[in-house]
């Protein structure tokens, strides 16, 4: 049986707007060090979701032998949690998370050896700022399910929605009216959607995925405060943001992904492929939100093979 090298750490954070002393904590699969590889750091979603929904991605080390870099933002999991801040919108900004990621690449010595981005969701919307700000170090990335546009995501999620099962739109629509998101009738309805549009495995989910989704239950300061109640009701500040009138900046290669029943539809992941000058477009036809757990295989091999290439493969 093959061993797979394992590195577990936490690394000093001074967040910025707090003087409390933070952490995060990471998980690099492979080494670093010594590997001739560039390392693939991945962002993942939520916010507040925690790395562990992305572990399929050690599959990224043990076919193309590229260490992968996990770890959980700040706010989840088992880096500092700040759940006094909730609403906080001075807080929970784009700069926190900016800056951690950051503090990650410099404290891991990487910023003149490079790195590969994978962000996924919001950590997709993280890695397309990341690209179009022309992060030092950066050699590629790839938005997995992460939209260029959060007033078309709400578009998108709306036609979704329209899709639904009558009785099922009206418990939802009803939530909405009374601003009950935690009712057991409420979260049978949003089940539904769930169910088609963020994870179409079976039930019960792998235990890494579930994970996730209980981390966003134990703490939903930074979702709730970003994002808001639900996946398709935006409350949040992110709400207006348009991250493709920037991505004409991005100057590295650039893979966008998502799915046939993706809640990240087409319409807010297309102007990503627009605007972006060097980039190539997947979508999995049988998979929606979580393709690298629906689709695993072909996601890895998408993925691997496009770290692997030497460009020539992009628009």
């Amino acid at each position: 049986m093959t061993v797979i090298p394992t590195t577990t750490g936490e690394i000093p954070f001074k967040a910025p707007g707090t003087d409390k002393p933070c952490k995060t904590w990471y998980k690099i699969v492979g080494d670093i060090e010594s590997s001739d590889k560039t390392p693939l750091i991945t962002l993942h979603g939520g916010p507040g979701a925690g790395y562990n929904y992305l572990t399929p991605l050690i599959d990224i080390y043990t076919q193309y032998k590229i260490p992968v870099i996990f770890y959980d933002q700040i706010g989840c999991g088992q880096s500092t949690h700040f759940p006094e801040r909730m609403g906080d919108n001075d807080f929970w900004t784009f700069d926190l998370f900016l800056s951690e990621l950051d503090n990650l690449i410099d404290t891991l010595g990487l910023r003149e050896k490079g790195f590969y981005l994978l962000g996924q969701s919001w950590g997709g919307v993280l890695a397309g700022i990341c690209a179009t700000s022309r992060l030092k170090g950066l050699k590629k990335v790839i938005i997995a399910s992460g939209p260029a546009s959060l007033p078309l995501y709400v578009k998108g999620t709306k036609r979704l929605l329209s899709r639904l099962p009558e009785e099922v739109r009206k418990v939802l629509e009803e939530a909405d009216r009374k601003g009950d998101y935690e009712s057991p009738e409420y979260e049978k309805a949003a089940g539904v959607y769930y169910d088609r549009h963020v994870c179409r495995l079976e039930h019960p989910y792998p235990e890494d995925l579930q994970a996730s989704f209980e981390n966003l239950k134990a703490d939903p300061s930074s979702y709730i405060t970003v994002q808001g109640p639900s996946e398709f009701v935006i409350t949040g500040w992110i709400k207006d943001w348009e991250g493709w009138q920037d991505a004409h900046k991005v100057e590295v290669d650039t893979l966008l992904l998502n799915a046939k029943y993706d809640e990240v539809t087409d319409i807010c992941v297309e102007p990503w492929f627009r605007h972006i000058p060097r980039i190539k477009w997947v979508t999995f036809e049988n998979s929606s939100h979580m393709a690298h757990w629906e689709e695993r295989e072909r996601y890895m091999q998408v993925v691997g093979e496009f770290l692997a290439s030497s460009g020539q493969n992009v628009r």
